[in-house]
């Protein structure tokens, strides 16, 4: 517009770097990382290039890790639920040394793999949060859940 005073241009965009780690973060072999979720067999779950494009075997053996990791989440959690509560009542709020030892390693592996599936999710790939939710549900079922099992006479 005429007699708004002078004109502000913008400055050109800047060329991409071609060295440095800039560079290899934009170079076009790097697998594109999802923001929302998805689906489909060629995800990134884990380590790179798992199982990525190796088909769908490799895949459904992604989900069924995942699964079980889940699970397992559940099992060390309600065996350190059992563990803490065999103690309390051995005393005071006193527990021996060994049994503290166990209980804090059962919990720092139960952290382990909450955080190992937590990042598997963060695939943001629809089936391996299926799978991830379904695994705390077979863990809870199998291991925290009070069903009674029928007794064989």
């Amino acid at each position: 517009m005429k007699g708004m005073g002078p004109t502000m241009e913008m400055a050109p965009a800047p060329a991409p770097p071609t060295t440095g780690k800039a560079a290899s973060a934009s170079a076009p072999h790097m697998p594109m990382m999802h923001v929302s979720f998805f689906w489909g067999d060629r995800a990134v779950v884990l380590f790179p290039g798992w199982p990525g494009a190796r088909g769908a075997g490799a895949y459904l053996l992604c989900l069924l890790f995942v699964l079980a990791l889940a699970a397992l989440t559940e099992a060390l959690a309600a065996a350190s639920r059992r563990g803490a509560g065999a103690g309390a009542g051995a005393g005071a709020g006193r527990v021996p040394a060994s049994s503290a030892a166990l209980l804090t390693a059962a919990h720092a592996a139960r952290m382990g793999t909450a955080y190992l599936v937590m990042l598997a999710v963060m695939s943001f790939n629809g089936g391996v949060l299926l799978v991830a939710v379904a695994g705390h549900a077979l863990g809870f079922l199998l291991a925290r859940s009070r069903v009674q099992r029928r007794r064989r006479p």
